[in-house]
């Protein structure tokens, strides 16, 4: 579990699709005075761009050493289909945020790092000092997210926690703000219109969906109760992010 506050920027050493497993790795680097794995271990989870990974290897940076502090995680086919870790490059910057605590403030949102589709960046516009940045989920997987995002409620784009600012159900799109604090925090930021970023959705509105399609008995497969439901969850999501 995740909080969607990014705790550093990383940088991408190598994404190796053949590596000695058989599968895909990626390594990623940290600025020489990173904390970030401190007290990390193999088997740690650690979220890039929302993505929750398992380290597989951990290298901290030492006295006398040029060597930045750095870490390697094993990526699924699955994964590779659903997010956009496949398309990084050799110096592509990553937001990275380690697993949180049971004594960790809750600053965010409940993340869990899986990852429901990605999104392209449709706009960028200034707003003061402000960016507003306009997003529209691929077309498969459209439909399915829009239904879970809602005015002023929680979205994780790139494993970064923000608040919806604007939604348009009918053309698919919806739209956050970044202050010029954050612009500096995420890497977000750092992107162009036709980029795209990893969506999660606000995994309470799944739960509550869920529980009041089995308490009106629509899982039997009555669609009467449907577009009910849909309202419901819309405004129960929407009051909890107040």
């Amino acid at each position: 579990m995740f909080t969607g506050l990014v705790e550093e920027i990383g940088t991408v050493a190598e994404l190796d699709s053949h590596d000695e497993t058989g599968g895909t790795s990626l390594t990623i680097t940290l600025p020489p005075s990173s904390k970030l794995l401190e007290d990390a271990a193999l088997g740690d989870s650690i979220a890039i761009n929302g993505v929750c990974l398992t380290a597989t290897a951990l290298s901290s940076s030492g006295t006398g050493t040029a060597q930045p502090p750095s870490f390697k995680v094993g990526i699924a086919p699955e994964t590779l289909r659903l997010t956009n870790l496949g398309a990084l490059t050799t110096g592509s910057a990553v937001n990275l945020e380690r697993a949180v605590r049971a004594d960790t403030r809750m600053g965010g949102h409940f993340v869990q790092g899986h990852v429901d589709t990605t999104a392209e960046i449709v706009r960028i516009a200034h707003d003061g000092n402000a960016l507003t940045f306009r997003f529209r989920p691929r077309e498969a997987e459209r439909e399915a997210v829009m239904r879970y995002v809602v005015h002023k409620g929680f979205i994780a784009l790139d494993g970064t926690s923000l608040t919806v600012t604007r939604v348009d159900d009918s053309e698919g799109w919806w739209e956050v703000m970044l202050i010029a604090y954050t612009q500096e925090k995420v890497v977000i930021a750092r992107k162009k219109e036709g980029d795209s970023v990893n969506v999660e959705v606000d995994v309470l509105a799944k739960y509550a969906e869920k529980s009041m399609a089995g308490y009106l008995g629509a899982q039997s497969g009555t669609a009467l109760f449907k577009p009910i439901i849909e309202g419901m969850v819309r405004d129960l999501v929407a009051q909890a992010s107040k």
